[in-house]
């Protein structure tokens, strides 16, 4: 898997890092403080621990939608196939588009994979007739509407 890391540090997760993780997963905003209190560590030790697992990429503390509070009422998975350009090239050109909210390369049937996000379906027939044609080396579209998410993860954490 390709990452945009800037360290090539490879570091080991203990548990402490995981606990810290779970805590930060479930309130962002909580203190160094607080989270020393329940890790049973010190301040400067889980400070040290953030620095050094946001420096090799393995953790971020971020904002996270929340679709349906957002107004987004549809899911569309859409794999896509390509054909006369590169689909790398289609990739990064649909990734601009700000209905898409992941873009992924993939083998098999489909080239590409995206995942889009819309209001409400006057929304989604504008992007998929409108925004998609302008696209160039789209050959073949399979759009799968959700209509139920089972999973969602946006936090996911690989454990040992």
């Amino acid at each position: 898997m390709k990452s945009d890391t800037s360290s090539s540090e490879t570091i080991q997760l203990d548990q402490i890092d995981y606990q810290i993780i779970d805590l930060l997963q479930s309130d962002g905003r909580m203190s160094i403080q607080d989270i020393a209190k329940l890790t049973t560590s010190t301040s400067s030790t889980v400070r040290k621990r953030i620095k050094r697992m946001n420096e090799a990429n393995v953790m971020r503390v971020v904002a996270v939608t929340d679709f349906s509070a957002a107004g987004f009422e549809l899911m569309l998975a859409i794999g896509i196939e390509v054909e006369n350009r590169r689909p790398e090239e289609v990739g990064l050109e649909l990734a601009e588009l700000p209905e898409v909210f992941s873009v992924n390369l993939t083998t098999g049937v489909h080239d590409l994979d995206i995942l889009v996000a819309a209001r409400d379906f006057s929304e989604l027939s504008y992007f998929l007739h409108e925004e998609l044609p302008k696209i160039a080396g789209i050959a073949k579209l399979a759009p799968g509407l959700t209509v139920d998410v089972l999973r969602y993860e946006s936090g996911w954490v690989a454990r040992i």
